[in-house]
């Protein structure tokens, strides 16, 4: 069964240092780097999505607005910047493509973005003849959620490398492994594999 890697918003914007920065960000991107690089050989495809955001309305919190950090947030994933682009531990990532999400809106799931050529992440995968996918990245609780609970619903068996991802807190990442095992997908360390 061909299987693809999605890489979810692996970038500076999100890791320690960044504008909406996670907890272990900076290592969980290192850490996906080296498996990526020491497994590139088991998938078929690999993908990486990225927060792209031009101007996404409510999705940003304006002064003098306060985030509520559940609907709105501070600037992030600035279209151009450098903390929008993937991390620099992906620099090596033979990735064979691009999914670049939330231009003008949220867009938490990488199945909501498109590729330089404007198709979508399910019409990426489905041309290659990908079945299943596993997907790493940040954030487990938000973009990894959304990310693998629509590749279930696009028909892909979805499987979520545990230690490859890493939630907003462990609150909202314990919600998040719930709803995921509850909608199908299967959660398992990378190094069970």
């Amino acid at each position: 069964m061909p299987r693809a890697l999605i890489v979810v918003d692996v970038q500076p914007t999100f890791c320690e240092g960044g504008e909406l920065p996670v907890a272990g960000g900076n290592e969980v991107a290192h850490a996906i780097a080296a498996y990526a690089a020491a497994h590139r050989d088991r998938y078929a495809l690999v993908a990486t999505t990225q927060d792209w955001h031009l101007d996404p309305g409510h999705h940003f919190a304006t002064p003098p607005e306060e985030p509520d950090f559940v609907d709105t947030w501070p600037p992030h994933g600035l279209a151009g910047t450098p903390n929008a682009e993937l991390h620099p531990a992906l620099a090596f990532l033979s990735a064979d493509v691009a999914v670049r999400k939330g231009a003008h809106e949220a867009a938490y799931s990488g199945f909501e973005g498109t590729t330089a050529d404007g198709r979508d992440l399910a019409t990426v995968l489905t041309e290659a003849g990908v079945t299943d996918v596993d997907v790493v990245g940040i954030a487990e609780s938000h973009c990894v959620l959304q990310t693998t609970l629509d590749a279930l619903r696009e028909g892909f068996g979805a499987r979520v490398l545990s230690d490859l991802t890493v939630p907003v807190s462990e609150e909202l990442g314990v919600a998040a492994r719930e709803q995921m095992a509850a909608a199908g997908a299967t959660l398992v360390p990378s190094t069970s594999l």
